[in-house]
């Protein structure tokens, strides 16, 4: 008898594995669940990529509804999505907040004379810690934050007009719309 079942159970064991990469095609991989959805943003304090004696941390936020675009200039990603950010810093309309990522002070600098910066103020992270924080798989990555500090979403990869037009900026105005959370 139970040379039967082994056969039958390997069967089943194989469909229902079957299943699961199945079902894992059909996901959108720059959707990666973060355990920071709905809650506060990580403390910290880093000095400005332009101005180290200079300093910025999230708490100076509060109120507002803002972007915090994890970049580098050794980012080829990052170059894709960096005229539709000088098309959005431009209007005004939403604050960029910008984390350079193991990045050395100079490349982040001259990387973003070359191309422009997007960014109300850009943030030295040269180790990393706070990118670890924020659970930072790779850059770029881009974080979406409400008026009360709150982690609202998070965007892997590079950011598309689209996914700008369809995702963020609907978020963005339902966020600013709310009185307070």
């Amino acid at each position: 008898m139970s040379r039967r079942v082994l056969p039958f159970a390997a069967i089943i064991g194989v469909v229902i594995m079957l299943a699961f990469f199945y079902r894992g095609l059909q996901l959108d991989p720059k959707i990666l669940p973060s355990a920071l959805i709905d809650k506060p943003v990580p403390s910290f304090n880093l000095p400005q990529l332009h101005d180290a004696a200079k300093s910025f941390a999230p708490e100076e936020m509060k109120g507002k509804v803002w972007l915090l675009n994890v970049w580098a200039s050794w980012c080829e990603a990052c170059r894709s999505e960096h005229p539709l950010f000088m098309q959005l810093s431009r209007t005004g309309d939403f604050p960029i907040y910008g984390l350079n990522y193991k990045d050395k002070q100079v490349d982040g600098e001259q990387w973003l004379r070359e191309l422009g910066d997007p960014y109300k103020v850009s943030m030295s992270d040269l180790a990393g810690d706070v990118g670890i924080d924020f659970g930072v798989y790779g850059v770029p990555e881009t974080f979406l934050i409400d008026k009360d500090g709150v982690i609202r979403y998070k965007h892997v990869g590079p950011i598309s007009r689209k996914d700008w037009r369809e995702i963020i900026e609907p978020k963005m105005i339902e966020l600013n719309q709310l009185k307070g959370q």
